[in-house]
């Protein structure tokens, strides 16, 4: 039986987790213990940290795996590079593992390479920076993490040095960055590559709570975008890829287009989307198995995806600020479009990152299910 390692444990791996299993390899999960709930369906779990690369890529030569993925974490990216880099294995190449994961230099790359993204400087140890050329209102994040944490729009002066503070303590190397702000409708394009030929998949439509935190609530595919749009975005980041060096595996592209048609790359991630985007809706919308594409791959082998359908699908997220859709996740057996829905927390808070959501549910439809 082939063997195949997956870094991470937490409920965003275990779709690739199940996948794997479904296709019959014997799968090796490494991922701190506290809230992996992989761990009950992997063949072998490792309670060691996604950032020990070292004692992670000792284990995989020791079981002689044949593979090694993450889908939804830009943390692990690193060490999945790391690891199969020096396996003879396949993934991206692990020199520019730090443009995929920190977005200051992802901001240098696109910067050097003329990919259009906003202005940015970084913040280090202290929180002094130099912002004498930007606009308010600015974002302020931190360099190294997703899921929205850290993330705050400031408006004026008096608020950066907190936002800043904020932004730093999120973030694992104590970094943030500083862009000016951008503004306009959300999208993110989800992408496959195998040896630096990429295929589009989807164009996902994005709703969020908007300022500060901008927490992502809605996601919908495919994009309501026109053709035309679509096609200069799709050129955008098919070179933004390429400046990346993202040569194979999944890819998810956050964008936003400004009311004039301006197309601004917020930021890439050399892994699938999270919010069951990738691991979910492509599939739903397109008919093409996301997870089975990037296993594929990571395994050595590829088929060019082939898009069997033309579906719309969508994910609603629960919290204080949607709690509207509490009735119909409870009542879900009256919309045959709903294929999935979860309350997580019967208390509904106020969302500052994603992990404050309390619930979901996902659609499929033959149009955009809307409330």
């Amino acid at each position: 039986m082939k063997k195949i390692a997956i870094i991470g444990g937490s409920y965003l791996q275990l779709p690739i987790v199940l996948k794997a299993k479904e296709l019959g390899y014997e799968v090796h999960c490494f991922a701190w213990r506290d809230g992996a709930v992989c761990e009950r369906y992997v063949d072998f779990f490792y309670p060691i940290s996604i950032i020990e690369k070292e004692e992670i890529l000792k284990q995989c030569q020791r079981i002689a795996i044949q593979g090694i993925i993450t889908i939804a974490s830009d943390v692990a990216v690193m060490t999945v590079n790391y690891v199969a880099s020096r396996m003879g294995l396949i993934s991206n190449p692990d020199e520019y593992s730090e443009i995929t994961t920190n977005k200051y230099l992802m901001r240098k790359c696109f910067m050097i390479n003329n990919i259009p993204s906003p202005n940015f400087t970084i913040v280090g140890k202290s929180t002094k920076c130099s912002i004498a050329d930007f606009k308010f209102p600015l974002i302020v994040k931190p360099t190294d993490r997703s899921g929205s944490r850290g993330v705050e729009k400031v408006k004026d002066l008096s608020s950066l040095e907190a936002a800043i503070f904020r932004a730093k303590k999120e973030s694992f190397s104590n970094m943030a960055i500083i862009e000016e702000y951008v503004p306009g409708k959300e999208i993110s394009v989800e992408a496959i590559s195998y040896n630096g030929c990429h295929y589009i998949l989807q164009i996902t439509d994005k709703i969020t709570t908007g300022e500060p935190y901008f927490v992502e609530l809605e996601h919908h595919q495919p994009s309501v975008l026109s053709l035309s749009i679509q096609e200069r975005v799709k050129k955008i980041v098919l070179n933004a890829l390429d400046a990346m060096h993202i040569k194979y595996g999944a890819s998810h592209s956050e964008l936003k287009i400004t009311e004039g048609g301006d197309i601004c790359v917020i930021e890439i991630g050399a892994r699938m989307g999270g919010d069951f985007i990738g691991s979910t809706l492509v599939k739903l919308s397109t008919g093409y198995d996301f997870l089975q594409g990037v296993i594929d791959i990571a395994m050595g082998g590829f088929r060019k995806p082939k898009i069997l359908e033309q579906s719309y699908s969508g994910v609603y997220f629960l919290c204080k600020e949607t709690e509207y859709l509490k009735t119909i996740i409870e009542n879900r057996h009256l919309y045959p479009e709903i294929v999935k829905a979860e309350i997580t927390n019967e208390e509904l808070c106020e969302v500052k990152c994603s992990m404050d959501r309390s619930g979901y549910f996902i659609y499929k439809s033959d149009k955009k299910f809307t409330i």
